[in-house]
């Protein structure tokens, strides 16, 4: 087993989709953990989506569990995202604002009561 070389930190992340424009939980997730996929070695970030529309919420919410988007950590680290030919930075920029960390936290607790 390879350990990684680079990890994200837990923390609260926009994809760089997000519009903001649109509400502060567009496209914002939270990093809960990584893990370690057993059969072919391969890591992988585990993070919660903090909005309605994201398919695992909508199925977090008919299976009545908390369930999380997984992504390969080597894609979540990618720092030059193509986007029409063009290097547009990070798939995922950290989120530092103390202002925005607070509303998420709170949109947090609305969408997963109970989890910390």
């Amino acid at each position: 087993m390879q350990l990684p070389t680079e990890i994200p930190t837990s923390g609260f992340y926009y994809h760089y989709k997000h519009d903001p424009c649109k509400a502060i939980n567009n496209y914002a997730y939270e990093v809960v953990g990584i893990g370690l996929h057993t059969e072919d070695d391969v890591w992988y970030v585990n993070y919660l989506p903090l909005y309605t529309t994201a398919e695992v919420y909508k199925v977090s919410q008919a299976l009545g569990v908390v369930c999380m988007d997984n992504r390969p950590l080597e894609m979540w680290m990618d720092k030059h995202v193509m986007k029409d030919g063009v290097d547009i930075g990070l798939r995922f920029i950290p989120i530092n604002d103390p202002d925005v960390i607070e509303a998420l936290v709170r949109i947090k607790e609305k969408l997963y009561p109970g989890r910390r």
